[in-house]
């Protein structure tokens, strides 16, 4: 499909739109009120989602912000995400209280396993729960590799909605994206601007859209079927950053992206964060 405004969604397995575009808030600002008014300024420019987790420790200065934002419940989509911690049944259900009273909210918008640490078969179950119980509109994983979706599917009842995993330019992680479309889970990335923007041949396609490099690769997520939530705390990034929808990359640049390398990861390999 083509994604033409910040307005655009995807459609879950379940049904559930989430929007293609939103702002990630991982160090965002040192304190409540600084991650508030990013959040303020974001939703002004017209993000609606946003994306947080415990780890981050600021899903009260996320909450605070939408608040202060006056944006209707009903068109935002939050997400945030169950700490390596917080494993096991028990101790999900109780995670999820915590965050859902800090963040501010009756409800989820999307609640992911952050990691797939041993225990996270448990949590998955009290994630399940959860959504049966209305609590989130969908649930999902962040960082799993093919392994431990494969794992996860056997005992699943509810699969995931969503992965949410490193993507960008250069590590694409063909294979993990392939069998996340085949079982109809989302793909979101994170990282999409680190380590890339200075690549000559982004930065060459960038000039003949008359694009910035962050642009080009921020549309690249979009056309790749990517949900994308880039970072960033100044407003006129802000702004560059969601003016991505007036224009197309051709197949050929989506090529060259494509093939820059798939190698760099940024991010703990997801098997030795579960030996930790």
């Amino acid at each position: 499909m083509k994604i033409t405004s910040i307005n655009d969604k995807t459609v879950l397995n379940n049904g559930v739109e989430m929007p293609w575009f939103g702002l990630g808030t991982m160090n965002t600002g040192k304190t409540d009120d600084e991650v508030a008014e990013v959040v303020k300024t974001a939703a002004a420019l017209g993000y609606r989602a946003f994306d947080t987790a415990k780890v981050y420790r600021n899903e009260t200065g996320v909450g605070k912000g939408l608040k202060e934002s006056s944006i209707p419940r009903d068109q935002l989509f939050i997400t945030t995400k169950l700490a390596n911690p917080d494993q096991g049944y028990d101790q999900a259900l109780r995670a999820f209280d915590e965050s859902l009273e800090k963040l501010g909210l009756d409800y989820l918008d999307l609640y992911l396993i952050h990691w797939p640490v041993p225990g996270h078969l448990e949590s998955w179950k009290a994630l399940e729960k959860l959504y049966k119980d209305g609590r989130v509109r969908a649930i999902g994983v962040s960082n799993f590799l093919v392994h431990h979706l494969e794992a996860l599917l056997q005992v699943a009842e509810i699969p995931p909605a969503v992965n949410q995993y490193e993507f960008h330019p250069l590590l694409t992680q063909p294979e993990l994206k392939a069998y996340n479309e085949s079982k109809k889970i989302q793909v979101e990335g994170y990282y999409a601007l680190r380590d890339s923007q200075d690549n000559p041949r982004i930065v060459e396609i960038g000039r003949k859209y008359g694009k910035s490099p962050a642009q080009v690769i921020l549309r690249w997520n979009l056309q790749s079927n990517v949900v994308i939530i880039p970072k960033s705390t100044r407003e006129d990034r802000l702004r560059s950053n969601a003016d991505i929808f007036n224009f197309e990359l051709s197949d050929e640049d989506m090529a060259a992206i494509n093939n820059l390398g798939n190698e760099k990861r940024l991010n703990p390999h997801p098997d030795e964060v579960a030996k930790r």
